[in-house]
């Protein structure tokens, strides 16, 4: 997908929790798969596609998969889950698809069952796919409003902040404003210092890894829908990445 479709689907997301009573349809779940298969050859995780996801839930409606988000005990790779789940959420979203980052709310036993992990990983959380009913039902608008009553601004999410954001560093930053985080915490707390943007959770080897994960993708997709290319270093600070203009010397005449 090109950036901009990364946006609007960042624009077009909301959690879904009651899904139509159909499946998905057998090339969907090919493309939904081939996703799947792609971060795990990239990345240390273990993602695993769910054809039906509805015994573990009890409080979800309709029909839907999963796809359980699983991999190493280590703080790096629920980042990475983060990163490249949340990438996958939002290709599912900009084609028309219903999801939901789920960490609680459902039968962790049956999805280990369902998963057959390794004792050597772990399930981390899962994401919910289905096709969206065309309303909210009662229980999504009341989740939603027992989870939006204290909505961060990204202003709120910085410890410290020398000077003025950029015009491009606070577009990025309003993205992070619209990534999902359990129960819309937000636990990601940003530095801008000297110049340079950082970032860290205060519980690491927790979910707050997952939504850092996250917010880091979507503060990516800000910069690059803005001109800038850059990545998240191991230490957590953003680095622009300067594209390198080749110059020829002029031939003698």
């Amino acid at each position: 997908m090109k950036t901009q479709e990364y946006i609007k689907a960042i624009e077009m997301r909301h959690s879904r929790r009651a899904y139509q009573n159909r499946h998905l349809d057998e090339a969907t779940k090919s493309v939904i798969k081939e996703m799947v298969e792609a971060v795990n050859e990239s990345t240390d995780l273990d993602l695993i596609f769910i054809d039906d996801a509805t015994p573990a839930f009890r409080i979800f409606q309709g029909k839907f998969s999963m796809i359980a988000v699983c991999g190493p005990d280590s703080q790096k790779s629920m980042e990475d889950a983060g990163y490249y789940g949340e990438s996958i959420v939002l290709q599912c979203v900009y084609h028309g698809l219903a999801t939901c980052w789920v960490s609680g709310s459902y039968n962790e036993n049956k999805a280990y069952e369902m998963t057959n992990l390794p004792r050597n990983k772990r399930l981390y959380c899962v994401i919910t796919i289905g096709y969206p009913r065309e309303r909210k039902n009662t229980l999504e608008k009341t989740m939603y409003k027992a989870t939006h009553k204290r909505s961060k601004t990204y202003q709120d999410m910085f410890e410290s902040c020398d000077e003025k954001l950029s015009e491009e560093y606070s577009y990025a930053m309003k993205l992070v404003e619209m990534a999902p985080s359990a129960v819309n915490r937000r636990p990601v707390k940003f530095r801008y210092e000297n110049g340079i943007l950082s970032a860290h959770v205060e519980e690491p080897y927790s979910d707050q890894s997952i939504d850092f994960g996250i917010a880091k993708l979507h503060f990516v997709l800000g910069c690059k829908a803005k001109g800038i290319n850059g990545h998240w270093t191991e230490n957590n600070t953003f680095e622009e990445i300067k594209t390198q203009k080749i110059k020829f010397e002029r031939e003698e005449q």
